[in-house]
C-alpha cells in the first residue's frame, strides 16, 4: 500500500493560518517566507505527526492543502 502525506500548495494559499490553529497534532507552524501573492504560508513543520485526519483539508477555505501519494523513498 502506498504511503501518503499532506501537501501545501503554496500558490493557492492566503495564510489565513486555520490549519495552524485548528490541527491536533501540531503539524504546521507560521513560516518566514512570503509568496508571490504577498503571503505568508505555513510551514509543515512534523510531517511525521501527522495522521491524515483531513481536518486541515476539509478547514481549507482555499483547497490549498491535499493528502497525496508520498513518492519519497519507495
Amino acid at each position: 500500500m502506498a504511503k501518503q502525506r499532506i501537501k501545501l500548495i503554496k500558490q493557492l494559499c492566503k495564510g489565513c493560518g486555520y490549519c495552524i490553529e485548528f490541527c491536533p497534532n501540531n503539524v504546521f507552524e507560521k513560516s518566514e517566507e512570503i509568496t508571490e501573492r504577498g503571503v505568508t504560508p505555513p510551514r509543515i513543520k512534523n510531517p511525521d505527526k501527522c495522521t491524515l485526519c483531513g481536518l486541515c483539508t476539509r478547514l481549507c477555505p482555499d483547497f490549498a492543502l491535499i493528502i497525496e501519494e508520498d513518492e519519497g523513498d519507495g
